[in-house]
């Protein structure tokens, strides 16, 4: 397999909170991608790594990235909101500390016949994980104009939803829209021009189907608390965003968790913690990562 460079974001934060080199112990990359962050808290200390995902295309790359380590790690294809069930099949009732990077990686975006870009012509795929559930061109072809529409402006925040929708079901009419360029050039011929847009228009339809097809926003509150319930007393957890929807349900999560009367967690980002300008220069992914950070409290 070719090498693919990836770099994950914001590892130097990622280290700093969860601590891996203090004890070692047990951790869990939620959402482990190419393997990098893994592969940082290894080389930081941690004594073994699960790493979960849901895309198989990313586990295979991943197990080449931490091949120097294949008795420390094992990797497991599942959802993240699997959490329990993955811990609960090895026995495992707490755990060290725990990583989720919700965002997607370089590989997903740049991989050919994926569809989650709409720089390349490509199938209408967009599925995180490639065996299960409909594409995205299959939600197309079966949804109602309004359901598109709400999952447009819900998951993209895109004020033109309805005359993207109303576009895409009148062009399903006469022709099945079946590859990335086939719909980004529909939501741009949709969407009112109005001068210089520094993005592209097809970028928060795009989006949203993206989270869409994934269920992305799908019981998160659920997996944080799921999570928050696995960490040994002390123990961290780091949870990235890379986007206002995600991030809102996280931050509202913890602070219920850390609110409660007996309280889970407590939180020790106030604020969201931003990647550096100089990580931001050189690896322009991170530009919209947003992290925060919770510490098992009792």
């Amino acid at each position: 397999m070719t090498p693919i460079h990836h770099e994950p974001v914001m590892t130097r934060e990622v280290l700093a909170f969860l601590q891996a080199g203090k004890n070692g112990g047990l951790f869990v990359d939620c959402t482990v991608g190419l393997g990098g962050h893994a592969r940082a808290l290894l080389e930081a200390g941690a004594t073994r790594v699960i790493g979960l995902d849901r895309d198989p295309a990313a586990l295979a790359i991943a197990a080449e990235t931490l091949a120097a380590f294949h008795d420390r790690v094992e990797l497991v294809h599942s959802d993240y909101r699997a959490l329990d069930s993955v811990l609960d099949a090895r026995g495992i009732r707490s755990i060290d500390g725990l990583l989720a990077d919700l965002g997607m990686s370089s590989y997903q975006l740049e991989a050919d016949g994926r569809g989650f870009s709409f720089q390349r012509e490509d199938p209408l795929d967009m599925r995180m994980d490639t065996t299960v559930g409909p594409t995205a061109a299959e939600l197309l072809a079966g949804s109602s104009e309004s359901d598109i529409a709400d999952a447009i402006y819900r998951f993209g925040e895109e004020r033109f939803s309805r005359r993207v929708a109303r576009a895409i079901v009148q062009n399903r009419e006469t022709t099945a829209i079946r590859t990335t360029g086939q719909l980004a050039a529909i939501v741009r011929h949709a969407i009112p021009r109005r001068g210089f847009s520094r993005i592209d228009p097809a970028t928060r339809t795009f989006q949203g189907l993206r989270i869409w097809v994934n269920r992305e926003l799908d019981r998160l509150d659920d997996f944080i608390a799921a999570a928050a319930a696995r960490l040994k007393t002390g123990a961290r957890m780091v949870l990235i965003t890379f986007h206002s929807l995600e991030d809102r349900i996280v931050k509202h999560t913890l602070r219920a968790l850390a609110q409660r009367e007996d309280a889970q967690i407590r939180i020790l980002t106030k604020k969201p913690v931003l990647p550096r300008p100089d990580e931001v220069e050189h690896n322009p992914r991170a530009r919209s990562a947003k992290l925060r950070a919770a510490e098992r409290a009792a």
